[in-house]
């Protein structure tokens, strides 16, 4: 399906930053929503294929106004691709109250909230694909990101029940679930030692946001429903998933493994 609009939410950073360049490169007209969006100011001046939505993907006057941005644009929303995301380490004892909302909010309601108004409209059109960034957190439990496993989770969970309902009118549903990839995200996580040992315990070299988004951009092409990145940790986060015992056998030595390369990088960073 070759893209006529695309929605794009964390456009600011990580992920998203990478898409957003990527896209302006090839010139498809494009609606920037973040938080933050006071960043992409700059690109939508006197750029009429650009439109930004400052605001809370949480909350449903965002959206609103990203239905409405289209409308004036005069263009179908082909694609909408949820980038926004957020995390805050902790053990279930250390973190605060606020940060269940904080992660359920923007990760998993504003996903939610996306999905299900422009999912509509595209179901009315008879054509679209929605692409909903989750994570290996969202297959496989991991200590210490407790929140953030539960927001992925629901983010993986909804996007594979509304991609069977949507596909008979023409409407493709992804769930993407990249492993570590080398965003802010990462260097927020480095400053959580104890909580990210088992983040930390996958290979040496982290996915780097290009990567991601070379396959966003092949699904994009030919849509699937389920991507792993990579496919091979794709296949252990499911095993520890539907066996969480397993995963229990090597938590001493994955520790250890996790330890030993934040060590790493932080030597690496001084």
């Amino acid at each position: 399906m070759n893209p006529t609009l695309i929605v794009l939410t964390g456009a600011a950073s990580g992920i998203g930053k990478q898409l957003l360049a990527t896209f302006l490169n090839r010139q498809i007209p494009l609606i920037l929503v973040d938080l933050d969006a006071g960043k992409l100011d700059n690109l939508a001046q006197g750029n009429k294929s650009i439109a930004w939505v400052d605001g809370d993907v949480a909350k449903e006057a965002t959206w609103l106004r990203v239905l409405d941005a289209a409308k004036k644009m005069g263009l179908p929303i082909s694609h909408l691709i949820n980038s926004a995301g957020v995390i805050r380490p902790g053990f279930l004892e250390g973190y605060g109250l606020e940060d269940i909302d904080y992660h359920l909010n923007c990760n998993a309601k504003g996903t939610i909230l996306g999905t299900t108004l422009i999912g509509r409209a595209m179901k009315n059109q008879g054509f679209g694909h929605i692409l909903n960034i989750s994570s290996l957190a969202g297959l496989a439990p991991v200590s210490g990101l407790s929140l953030y496993a539960a927001s992925k989770f629901a983010v993986r969970g909804f996007s594979l029940s509304v991609a069977a309902e949507l596909k008979k009118y023409g409407v493709w549903v992804t769930v993407i679930c990249p492993d570590l990839v080398n965003t802010p995200m990462l260097d927020l996580q480095l400053g959580y030692p104890e909580e990210t040992k088992l983040t930390f315990s996958g290979p040496k070299r982290v996915l780097e946001a290009e990567e991601v988004v070379r396959v966003i951009l092949g699904v994009m092409e030919r849509p699937r429903v389920l991507v792993c990145i990579p496919e091979s940790r794709g296949l252990l986060a499911k095993i520890a998933g539907t066996w969480p015992w397993i995963g229990e056998l090597f938590r001493k030595s994955l520790e250890k493994k996790g330890e030993k390369a934040i060590r790493s990088r932080f030597k690496a960073g001084s």
